[in-house]
């Protein structure tokens, strides 16, 4: 028993360590995403006041929009890190998803209206009198594509390694502030070819961009607030590893439910009915542990054990 209970106060002491490092991660690479993001905004907003780009302009409130995405993952990873507490027995991690649901809606906000604005400008003929757009507007928009993408991929590759849907919404995030950038690109480009309705209607390309990306972000955040099961690859996995314990004679039902970024599972085993409680719950307190060891992810486990 003594044993028992050792070997579980070092697991709760590496967990809350991978905590520690989650959190400081998703907090370290958001700061910097915010300090990219302040001096891009700037400099394409400044590209697209002097060099008469509306599609710049667009997209510079588009990179402004992604400051506030990297505060509220902040915040929300910061929360979700918490203890679990009397109020809160299962622990925050759901508030990573509330801030996803919160960067999804103000990115849906976002694209909707460069969108509106831009169709204001096509269906009014407004375009005819726009200036063509300058030199700098184009240098922003290369600048700005070339910057997004490399924070995508940065962002990206923390958010695979501590598995954080925030950071992960946030990285997506940066690839639609390319692709807006890319939509720019090529408005600007047309309308200094001789067709000025290309900076708007680059601007409408920029909102659905923005608007494809806020739905993902919204429908990933719901499917971890809504207690969806993992993928069955997963679950195929948990089965093999129940199974191979010793005294494991099959098992009658397995339910997992995702958690924010950790996982919870259900399973039932089978066991021989003539085994005493004392060796039925070994085999139980096996299986517990060795899924926890397998499975990192794996933040709570129910074993029931049924006599064959």
């Amino acid at each position: 028993m003594e044993q028992t209970t050792n070997n579980r106060t070092a697991e709760a002491v590496e967990k809350k360590e991978i905590d520690l490092i989650y959190e400081h991660t998703a907090t370290h690479v958001s700061f910097v995403s915010i300090i990219w993001n302040i001096a891009l905004s700037v400099c394409k907003l400044l590209a697209g006041i002097f060099a008469h780009s509306g599609a710049m302009i667009s997209d510079a409130v588009h990179s402004a929009s992604d400051v506030f995405s990297s505060i509220v993952v902040i915040a929300g990873v910061k929360i979700a890190s918490r203890d679990s507490d009397k109020e809160h027995p299962y622990g925050h991690e759901r508030m990573e998803c509330v801030a996803a649901i919160i960067l999804a809606t103000v990115l849906c906000i976002t694209g909707f209206g460069i969108g509106w604005r831009a169709c204001k400008t096509i269906f009014s003929g407004a375009w005819e009198s726009l200036s063509v757009p300058g030199v700098p507007a184009l240098l922003a928009a290369l600048v700005s594509i070339i910057v997004k993408e490399a924070m995508f991929w940065y962002t990206r590759g923390y958010a695979k390694k501590i598995d954080s849907g925030a950071l992960m919404a946030d990285a997506w995030h940066h690839r639609s502030d390319a692709l807006s950038s890319v939509g720019a690109l090529i408005g600007i480009a047309g309308a200094r070819l001789g067709f000025p309705v290309s900076d708007p209607v680059a601007s409408v390309v920029i909102c659905v961009f923005i608007v494809k990306a806020a739905y993902d972000i919204f429908m990933d955040a719901v499917d971890k607030m809504v207690d969806k099961a993992c993928d069955e690859k997963t679950e195929t996995q948990i089965r093999d590893c129940a199974l191979s314990i010793c005294g494991v004679e099959g098992i009658d039902m397995l339910m997992t439910r995702v958690f924010a970024n950790k996982i919870y599972v259900d399973i039932e085993i089978r066991a021989d009915g003539d085994k005493t409680l004392r060796e039925a719950h070994k085999i139980a307190e096996s299986v517990h542990d060795s899924i926890e060891q397998r499975f990192p992810k794996v933040k709570h486990i129910m074993v029931h054990v049924n006599p064959v």
